[in-house]
């Protein structure tokens, strides 16, 4: 199983992405409670483009039980899937899962904060991603601004006279 799962991803490595995927998919018939394989299998979906398959196998990876990387990848990755399927609430309440296991993952807020987007929430996820802004370029312009950038993040709204 651990050389056929290694194949598999050193295919997707090598943009084999249809081969990866038909050989996850028979490794997760034979071993269905394997949560990495279940992982690697939605992931192989999802770079496919077809997330609505991707889904139960994410699902699956989460509820068995994955190392923490991985169940970082795969609260993204379902969030992110969701949010493509136009499921946007059960993408806002995974990523807030997510979010609270792994606060500092920047790429899931800013993946959370276009779900916000899609939700109608324009103001959270402006603010969010002002703050993911600030928080991780390298940009001097930015730097030199962040002060007022950070203040204004959640007032964009208002003016002043």
């Amino acid at each position: 199983m651990e050389n056929k799962l290694k194949e598999a991803i050193d295919l997707r490595r090598k943009g084999n992405h249809k081969e990866s995927n038909e050989l996850l998919f028979r490794l997760v018939e034979k071993f269905p409670d394997n949560s990495i394989i279940n992982y690697q299998c939605a992931w192989s979906f999802d770079l496919l483009g077809e997330e609505a398959k991707a889904v139960p196998f994410y699902e699956s990876a989460i509820t068995i039980g994955l190392p923490e990387k991985d169940l970082e990848g795969a609260f993204l990755g379902l969030g992110s899937t969701y949010r493509a399927l136009g499921q946007y609430e059960k993408s806002k309440s995974t990523f807030l899962k997510g979010m609270e296991l792994f606060p500092n993952n920047r790429a899931m807020q800013t993946f959370y904060s276009m779900t916000l987007y899609n939700l109608k929430e324009h103001d959270k996820a402006m603010e969010l991603l002002l703050k993911c802004l600030v928080d991780t370029t390298k940009d001097p312009e930015i730097h030199r601004y962040k002060r007022a950038i950070e203040f204004y993040s959640d007032k964009l709204d208002e003016t002043w006279e």
